[in-house]
């Protein structure tokens, strides 16, 4: 099989890179760049310089692929994934334009105008929920990072109606979440030792979210996101308040029931910590605590460039071909 990469020169297009290159239904890459066409692909990723010593950057019209992975800045996709999709290429988009149903939202909260979804089978990508819709899709949006640390988090709850309607969402992200462009919010001096709560009540995640949960069932997302001083990993908390008293012993079971078949999804007592699944494709989901006012607290840990970017992506692309889901993703964590 033969896939591309657009936009291959930031944080996200060199993990599809590393995971790629350990795929052993991979034959050929091809990897795109209007700034780069021409350059070496070392000339970006220089920890890539021995895996891929003859890729070079082509344009994004020259793409001729099975599969095509476009890592675009939002807005930016709207303009090349129809073009692909009419050329017979399945797309995997790892932008936010085409996660939304309601494409009013996405305008509100990208502020870019949608010329509307194209003629094509669109699924979300989010694999553990979505997996029947992802295997017939031509176009897949894959979603966005703390969204799928959110969602997974919370789906068994939200679908086994065991919660009430509105849950409050706090999220702490690495630096990398941010691209590989520097800006003065990602200066080291202004990031390190801190952390900063930013867009408090409107962050463009928190509608997706929402979208998704409520195709399970009835929930209002309140999420406030903030940026630590690390470089990889999202740590999700979610406060949610029980309609009953359930033990945790129960809770325990339910999750471990719902993702008794999913390989990249693990359940257990404990908080679970970000080097537990640094640099895999694992959502780490604990700490279940629930206090005397039925306020049910959860955690759940993914690393944003693996499972909330580029190893989701890969998992998504394994089931739209047909191969082992797992393929290219088998990635022991880092700890410490």
């Amino acid at each position: 099989m033969r896939v591309a990469i657009i936009g291959a020169t930031g944080y996200t297009g060199g993990e599809l890179l590393r995971l790629l290159a350990k795929h052993e239904k991979i034959e050929d890459i091809e990897i795109a760049s209007r700034t780069y066409k021409g350059e070496p692909l070392f000339k970006v990723h220089p920890h890539l310089r021995e895996i891929y010593k003859d890729l070079t950057f082509i344009s994004p019209d020259e793409v001729d692929s099975d599969l095509v992975f476009t890592a675009t800045p939002h807005g930016a996709s709207l303009k090349i994934v129809p073009s692909l999709l009419e050329r017979g290429m399945k797309v995997i988009d790892l932008s936010g334009d085409y996660r939304f149903e309601n494409l009013e939202v996405y305008e509100k909260y990208y502020k870019v105008k949608h010329p509307g979804l194209p003629e094509a089978n669109i699924a979300y990508g989010l694999p553990e929920l979505f997996r029947k819709e992802i295997k017939k899709a031509d176009l897949v949006a894959n979603p966005g990072c703390f969204p799928t640390g959110s969602i997974l988090l919370l789906a068994p709850l939200v679908k086994h109606n065991l919660i009430e309607e509105r849950v409050i969402i706090d999220a702490k992200t690495g630096v990398s979440g941010a691209g590989a462009n520097p800006s003065e919010v990602t200066h080291f001096p202004n990031v390190n030792e801190d952390i900063k709560p930013y867009k408090v009540v409107d962050h463009r995640h928190k509608p997706e979210i929402e979208e998704k949960l409520n195709k399970l069932g009835k929930v209002r997302v309140s999420f406030t996101p903030h940026l630590a001083p690390i470089t990889r990993g999202i740590l999700t908390t979610a406060h949610t308040f029980l309609k009953e008293n359930l033990e945790l012993e129960e809770i325990l079971k339910l999750y471990r029931e719902f993702y008794k078949d999913e390989s990249f999804i693990r359940v257990y007592e404990e908080i679970p910590k970000l080097s537990y699944v640094r640099g895999s494709n694992y959502c780490d989901i604990g700490g279940f605590a629930i206090d005397d006012n039925l306020r049910l607290v959860l955690f759940s840990v993914i690393d944003n460039l693996v499972k909330g970017a580029s190893g989701q992506a890969i998992q998504n692309m394994n089931i739209m071909m047909g191969f082992d889901e797992k393929e290219g993703l088998n990635i022991i964590p880092l700890n410490p």
